[in-house]
């Protein structure tokens, strides 16, 4: 194990050994300051060979002594050749042409992006595009993007769960700048722990995902970048409010410290203590909570030497109370006077990033990420007791380099991870401690051209998983113009935290059994999966506009899974996988600039989601089979000195039935069908610009007014055999209205 670890660290360290030419290319003008050119292509004459200037105009290049003419270009300046014959530093002025006709270009700034020239089957959702919704958190983020399905996870707590290729969250990886974060004992509520004004841009991996961020990823990969103290407004404020007492307030103070230190302050403050009660069923339609969630946030820069950093300091304390409406948690808590719930939280972070670009070889950097969090979740359901304490460490070195030119990167490193868990459920105490040790090495071909390719490798020794394996492999290839066809497949291996993870379980009378005693966590197993993945993306006009349209296919083949087992409704059975569990995944979208300012994007997704259960093979409970996802944007052209517009969003969405587990065991009067029926929604949301500065904004939920008439099972008996708030398959409160504001001094 030693030697191979040895090994994949020092093999590009090994291969670059190859002679560099640098230098620096400046842009030419009439008071002589020299100015570097950002972005110019250098590139050996006749061949793939090349760089782009850094931010400071600087480059480095593989260099051969039968390499003799290096081309110098840019658009708008004049294309330069210089003779080579020696490794002696170039510095070269380039001049603009003067005798160009005044062009003004404009292109309007695309709210979510998708490459095609990656590997990876990733796409970029900007802030633009949370804007089109009320997005208060990161669980609320998705409401306009058809791959990531949301939907309640219990008819009481409120809580958003998230799906990706038919898969619930515990199998995405989810991660703030690439550090892991929603994980553990933070699986179940962490993303309503991140609000959305902070997030900068998600990016989105379908698929298996780079072995850099570590082996528990396996239906894909969320990433969420915050904003950044050096190009966030000085102050932001939203302000937000819904007919329902929500209301939530966002602020951001960012300022400049020193020439290479920045810092900004975010807060965050929601809160709702509005009792509603729409189906007459006692029960809260959403719980009553309030959240304060603080982060500091640090960023160090100094281009010159090719250093960057952040530290992250964050504090959040979250509180939450569900049940029947008269429940008071002073005299009814743990008792059968009335059924209620309380779910508090407490959490701190500290995270850091330290990055390193070599300043003369701009192919060559250091990373190093390391985060620590403390998470306390102190919780009961009714008479369930659910207490979970959480202390999490992480650290991940990468060095990135090229073999030979830059159409070959390697990226190679060491992580770090330990968790542990001091869990108790209803007394008992199920704590472990978790520590894992692993290397990767990834190497990426890229001729810019036909082909991309990453495969990647990472070696893991864990104290409860043992030594394992994790291979992952992508492939882009262009077949013609604005095309792209992708293939992947990767393995995947993680251990599955029961408890958290579905904590709805809690808010039932079931009897809770886990039936294997043979693995080392929990008595169970790891879980184990490969993920299989094609994509499609062509680009194309239509009627002489844009227009994108992309086939996805993905299939995970578990050889392992904990079976979260339904069937019987009076218990909820854990054990290992005895056959075969799948997800298959078919995603049709269609993006369209139908006329100036307009966008409209269509997407029919369809899943085939099956496990063998003890009672046989059934498809996944509350998984529909098909999905049509609607969402159409406008914007009116500025008008004015302040640029003053208007935008409209419209978003629809249509599930098919989904399949509800046995309740055939129950009396009649709690029995439920086979099937739910189906469910379409729409939202929309109107803002208006006035300026840069200020904007407003108006919308509505679930404006079709769809609701789950008995969303919880058994209300009149909350302490009875047949109480359960889990099948959930639409929404519960029925139209919602909100506004708001944004202040912004840039």
């Amino acid at each position: 194990m030693k030697n191979i670890i040895y090994i994949m660290l020092c093999f590009p360290v090994f291969l670059f050994s190859q002679e560099k030419l640098a230098g620096t290319i400046l842009e030419a003008n009439d008071n002589n300051t020299p100015m570097g050119l950002a972005g110019a292509n250098v590139y050996w004459l006749n061949t793939s060979i090349g760089a782009v200037t850094d931010i400071d105009g600087k480059f480095s290049l593989p260099y051969e002594t039968s390499y003799k003419k290096l081309v110098i270009s840019y658009v708008g300046f004049k294309t330069d050749t210089l003779t080579v014959n020696s490794l002696k530093p170039i510095k070269h002025w380039l001049n603009p042409i003067s005798d160009l006709d005044e062009v003004t270009l404009t292109s309007r700034k695309q709210a979510t992006s998708k490459s095609y020239m990656q590997a990876q089957n990733v796409f970029t959702v900007s802030s633009d595009e949370l804007l089109k919704a009320a997005c208060c958190n990161l669980s609320e983020s998705f409401e306009t993007n058809p791959s990531i399905d949301v939907n309640f996870a219990d008819a009481v707590s409120g809580t958003r769960q998230i799906k990706m290729l038919g898969l619930t969250s515990p199998y995405i990886l989810i991660a703030t700048e690439n550090i892991p974060s929603i994980r553990g004992a933070s699986q179940a509520f962490g993303l309503s722990f991140i609000p959305g004004t902070w997030v900068e841009s998600i990016q989105i991996t379908k698929g298996a995902g780079s072995v850099v961020n570590g082996y528990e990823s396996i239906a894909g990969q969320i990433n969420a970048e915050l904003v950044k103290p050096t190009t966030d407004n000085k102050l932001f404020v939203n302000l937000f409010g819904n007919i329902a007492g929500r209301f939530e307030l966002n602020t951001h103070i960012n300022t400049k410290v020193n020439d290479k230190w920045s810092t900004g302050l975010y807060l965050h403050g929601n809160v709702h203590n509005q009792k509603h009660d729409v189906n007459n069923d006692n029960f809260l339609d959403m719980p009553i909570y309030n959240q304060i969630n603080v982060m500091n946030r640090w960023q160090y820069t100094d281009a010159e030497n090719g250093f960057m950093s952040f530290i992250n300091l964050k504090v959040l304390n979250d509180e939450k109370q569900m049940g029947e409406l008269d429940f008071n948690p002073q005299t009814d808590k743990l008792t059968t006077n009335a059924w209620g719930s309380e779910i508090n939280t407490k959490r701190y972070e500290v995270s850091s990033k330290l990055g390193y670009v070599n300043p003369e070889i701009p192919y060559q950097s250091i990373g190093v990420q390391t985060a620590f969090s403390h998470h306390v979740q102190e919780s009961y359901f009714g008479l369930n007791q659910y207490d979970i304490t959480h202390n999490s460490l992480y650290a991940n070195a990468i060095y990135n380099t090229i073999i030979s030119d830059s159409r070959h990167k390697v990226k190679t490193g060491v992580s770090y991870t330990y968790d542990d868990y001091d869990e108790m459920v209803n007394l008992t105490d199920y704590g472990r401690a978790e520590h894992s040790v692993g290397a990767f090495f990834e190497y990426n071909f890229d001729n810019l051209d036909k082909l991309n390719v990453t495969a990647g490798l990472r070696v893991d020794h864990h104290n409860l998983l043992g030594n394992f394996v994790t291979p992952r492999v992508h492939a882009r290839y262009t077949p013609w113009e604005k095309s792209a066809v992708r293939a992947s497949f990767g393995r995947g291996k993680r251990s599955a935290n029961i408890f958290t993870e579905n904590q709805q379980m809690f808010a039932t009378s079931r009897s809770i059994n886990i039936l294997n005693s043979g693995g080392n966590i929990y008595g169970l197993d790891p879980e184990i999966a490969w993920n299989y993945g094609l994509s499609y993306l062509q680009g194309f006009n239509l009627f002489g506009r844009k227009a994108d349209v992309t086939l996805d296919y993905y299939k995970t083949d578990f050889k392992n899974q904990v079976v979260v087992d339904y069937e019987n409704p009076r218990e909820i059975n854990f054990y290992n996988l005895e056959g075969k569990s799948f997800a298959n995944s078919f995603q049709a979208e269609l993006n369209y600039n139908a006329f100036e300012h307009f966008d409209l994007r269509l997407a029919y997704k369809y899943y085939d989601v099956k496990t063998d259960y003890k009672s046989g093979e059934l498809e996944k409970a509350l998984v529909p089979k098909n999905r049509f996802f609607a969402n159409a944007s406008y914007e009116t052209a500025k008008q004015g000195v302040n640029n003053s517009h208007w935008r409209f969003d419209t978003t629809f969405n249509w599930v098919s039935e989904q399949r509800f587990s046995s309740t055939v065991a129950n009396p009649l009067q709690y029995q439920l069908p086979e099937y739910s029926p189906t469910v379409g929604t729409l939202n929309a949301q109107i803002t208006h610009v006035f300026s840069p500065k200020f904007e407003v904004y108006l919308g509505g939920e679930n404006i079709t007014n769809v609701r789950q008439s008995n969303p919880i099972l058994g209300a009149d008996d909350p302490f009875g055999p047949n109480f359960d708030s889990t099948f959930v398959y639409g929404p519960i409160f029925g139209s919602n209205y909100y506004m708001g504001l944004r202040f912004k001094i840039i």
